[in-house]
């Protein structure tokens, strides 16, 4: 029973206070309050936690466990204070005790587990999951540093460490009991036994201890608390194992730095041979040390040989970043459990699903052969016969596709393809909205497709409507709750009920007035962050995600320089005042990304300090986006920029917070835009650009001009010009970009689709002038947003591929 009243709550403050650090509780300081309120929630969610596991063990449910290099949970403490339903109490109580719960809130750092959409995914199905009461859990790694801190230092990109464990953080709890041992390198021989059986020896091996750290996930208000399991490398040999001229010595502290690099930081740089083999060491102990809890729980929890582990658990692969766990289960049943090849094949294509998340061909992972032989030798040679046993199935069952082995194979070319590990050795291979699945199934995976037309399947991405409603934007929360009732924080698809409220006018002036607040919100967190005043009055004009060529952030600074343009040759022009707000990083070895932040960057200086133009743009790039950043934003935003090439985005997540939030899309007929759009309807979407099968003619016809356009088109000259002649910077900062887009002909139409996104930001304006058209569409969009809900993702997995049920209580 947790705490439901606010007395109690503040005893609970006042004793903690004293047991924690021997003080009353009004001399205590914001971080240790924060610290006071994790262990008093801790401790409620414990009690959840236990029973819940409990329970698992004692039904034996099937169990599905999701494996990802990222989870992007965000900050905990608020978010688990909702689902144990004490968030209200909390607040009151903090009230009355003179702290302001916000600032409490905002102590938790946001934990450096995750980069973009596939980790806040990975967190968002985690809630999901608990919520819905099904059994599933997560594991990942325990980075000590996040991908890294972004700084802008004149105008450009500065990485600095993340280091978001340099306090302690409350939500994972150490269990050096189930550490388990991971091998690296050593070398492999193979005994023929008298019995004919072979038996393997991997010797010489390279041990690194493997410690889960697990931390909570709470469902909503439904006692089901499940497990996120974060590993952490560490020394397989304590100090007192080791005299203390072998702890000092270079080997050992060159060894020792090694291992901690292991679970240092997410995503090094792969660049260079050095980073490569740092990222298989960090993929390796990921799925060794996911499997060997989850293959020894199975034997503990359950009556039944590892014949019947599909029967029990399916583990879902995140990416292709896990997908060594299908040659890892091989090792493990083969060489552990005494399976034969076939006997070990049949069950780890059971078990294994797998979620491809680009259209990318770049993006796919590939690893050098050599590297996986000499970091993983038994693992190589699984693999090499996984793809020998594969080719000759296509040479002797496929002979239409003999010519494509090269293409299809697992070994090809002197590297790994990882992907194509991930379909050979999975039941299922799922795209993450309609069109993405689309492309999978009849471009990029058209000749696995052919082989295995069973295998695909669809699951367009959700959201936890949980955080990105109720806890992100409580104004509009409420304000929904009081009009149709709090029955959508269990079933989203609920929201269609404002679908009423288009034309109700006290409604739309209250959804107004509370858009109008959190924009204001924003724009006081904006002036002091970056000293620049904006306008709430003005469009707030949103885009936030990864910085990548075909996310076109240069295409919409490209239109700023348009419209910036027009205003000085016409200073009285009749725009409505728009704030762009961006919030990106670009990965560190990425050159080009880098310079559209310098761009941006430098375009905002110029602008937002231009008195001739009379405020009516400003430009803003706040720095280190993160989730917690995003939770300012997406509630404050009017539009929402989903403005990638067609057919290069698989799905997004970002346009469906925005939506949600009541924010109108911008964007292109790519990944889930397309499916919002059928939702909302024409009028209620903004929708500009080539489509993908355009796209995909240009490319194959290679009938595209970009330099035709440049000069044809006097908007795109005059940008392109100011680019190469260093109006935008100090002497010719920018050239670099110009080339890049004529050189290579534009690869991602930035220029063709210069003029409908020009035409289509025109009818936002026009739109935006009259408010009784535009807060309906809001509606529309927020109505129809509970369709985009993770819960709804979540049970299309568990329904179509996972085969698991829910835990009635």
């Amino acid at each position: 029973m947790t705490i439901k009243s606010v007395d109690e709550f503040i005893q609970n403050i006042k004793k903690k206070t004293k047991s924690l650090y021997d003080k009353q509780v009004e001399k205590a300081s914001n971080t240790e309050l924060y610290y006071v309120v994790c262990a008093i929630v801790k401790e409620e969610i414990e009690k959840d936690w236990s029973k819940t596991n409990r329970e698992y063990q004692e039904q034996q449910p099937k169990q599905v466990y999701y494996l990802s290099m990222e989870f992007l949970i965000g900050r905990l403490l608020e978010s688990n204070l909702i689902n144990m339903g004490m968030r209200e109490v909390c607040n009151e109580a903090l009230k009355k005790l003179n702290f302001t719960p916000k600032e409490i809130y905002e102590e938790e750092p946001d934990p450096g587990l995750g980069n973009g959409g596939l980790g806040r995914l990975a967190a968002c199905f985690l809630d999901s999951l608990a919520t819905l009461s099904y059994p599933g859990h997560g594991f990942g790694i325990r980075y000590q540093y996040g991908m890294f801190e972004q700084r802008f230092i004149n105008g450009y990109q500065t990485e600095l460490p993340d280091y978001w464990l340099k306090d302690p953080y409350p939500w994972g709890t150490r269990n050096e009991q189930a550490a388990t041992e991971v091998k690296f390198g050593g070398t492999v021989r193979m005994l023929e036994l008298d019995d004919g059986s072979i038996e393997i020896k991997h010797e010489y091996t390279d041990n690194v201890l493997a410690v889960p750290y697990n931390v909570p996930i709470v469902g909503y208000e439904n006692e089901i608390v499940n497990t996120l399991c974060l590993w952490k490398a560490e020394s397989p040999l304590s100090p007192k194992e080791r005299n203390y001229q072998e702890l000092l010595s270079n080997e050992q502290l060159e060894r020792d730095h090694s291992i901690d690099q292991i679970s240092g930081m997410l995503y090094p740089n792969d660049s260079d041979d050095e980073g490569k083999m740092l990222r298989i060491r960090q993929q390796y102990f990921l799925v060794a040390s996911s499997l060997a809890k989850i293959v020894t729980d199975f034997k503990e929890n359950n009556r039944l040989s590892l014949h019947h582990l599909p029967e029990k658990v399916v583990i879902q692969i995140n990416d292709t970043h896990p997908s060594l766990a299908i040659p890892e289960m091989m090792r493990m049943l083969m060489d552990e459990e005494g399976f034969g090849w076939d006997e070990a094949w049949e069950i780890t294509t059971n078990v294994f699903a797998y979620t491809n998340h680009t259209t990318l061909h770049e993006a796919l992972e590939k690893w050098p052969v050599h590297m996986i032989e000499t970091l993983l030798p038994r693992i190589h040679m699984i693999i090499n016969e996984i793809n020998e046993r594969f080719c000759q199935h296509l040479w002797h069952n496929h002979p239409e596709l003999r010519d494509k082995i090269p293409d299809l194979a697992v070994i090809a070319y002197g590297q790994v393809h990882m992907a194509h590990l991930a379909i050979v050795g999975s039941f299922s291979v799922n795209g993450v909205a309609n069109l993405h699945t689309e492309i999978l199934k009849n471009q990029e995976m058209k000749n696995f497709y052919h082989l295995y037309p069973d295998r695909f399947n669809n699951k367009t991405n959700g959201i936890t409507h949980r955080r990105w409603l109720l806890m992100a934007n409580p104004e509009l929360a409420d304000l929904i709750t009081e009009k149709i009732g709090n029955q959508w924080i269990d079933r989203p698809r609920e929201l269609t009920n404002l679908l009423r409220c288009t034309e109700d006018s006290a409604f739309l002036d209250k959804l107004a007035k509370v858009k109008k607040n959190n924009k204001q919100k924003l724009a006081n967190y904006i002036h002091e962050t970056t000293g620049i005043t904006v306008d709430e009055h003005s469009i707030f004009d949103v885009q936030i995600k990864r910085l990548h060529e075909y996310k076109r952030q240069l295409l919409n600074i490209f239109h700023v320089i348009y419209l910036y343009n027009e205003l000085k040759a016409n200073p009285n022009l009749d725009i409505v005042p728009r704030t762009f707000i961006f919030g990106a990083k670009a990965a560190p070895s990425y050159y080009f990304a880098k310079e559209v932040i310098k761009l941006i960057n430098t375009v905002a200086s110029i602008i937002n300090h231009d008195p001739e133009i009379k405020d009516k743009i400003k430009v803003i790039f706040l720095e280190n986006y993160n989730t917690s950043l995003a939770e300012k934003i997406i509630p404050a935003a009017d539009v929402s920029e989903q403005i990638s090439t067609a057919g290069k985005e698989a799905s997004g997540t970002g346009n469906m917070k925005l939506m949600m939030n009541g924010a109108l899309t911008v964007g292109t007929l790519d990944g889930a835009n397309i499916e919002m759009k059928d939702q909302v309807e024409d009028p209620n979407i903004f929708i500009f650009g080539l489509r993908e099968e355009e796209v995909s003619d240009y490319h194959r016809n290679q009938s595209y001009n970009a330099k035709e356009i440049y000069q044809t088109d006097e908007r795109i000259t005059e940008i392109m010009d100011e680019l190469r002649d260093g109006v935008f910077g100090q002497d010719v900062e920018f050239k670099d970009i110009y080339y890049h887009l004529l050189s290579t002909n534009d690869p991602y139409f930035i220029l063709k689709d210069f003029q409908s996104y020009v035409e289509t930001h025109q009818q936002v304006d026009q739109n935006y002038r009259n408010q009784a058209i535009w807060l309906p569409k809001t509606v529309i969009n927020i109505a129809h947003s509970g369709k985009f809900s993770s819960d709804r993702t979540i049970q299309e997995y568990a329904s179509g591929i996972w085969k698991i049920e829910k835990q009635v209580k």
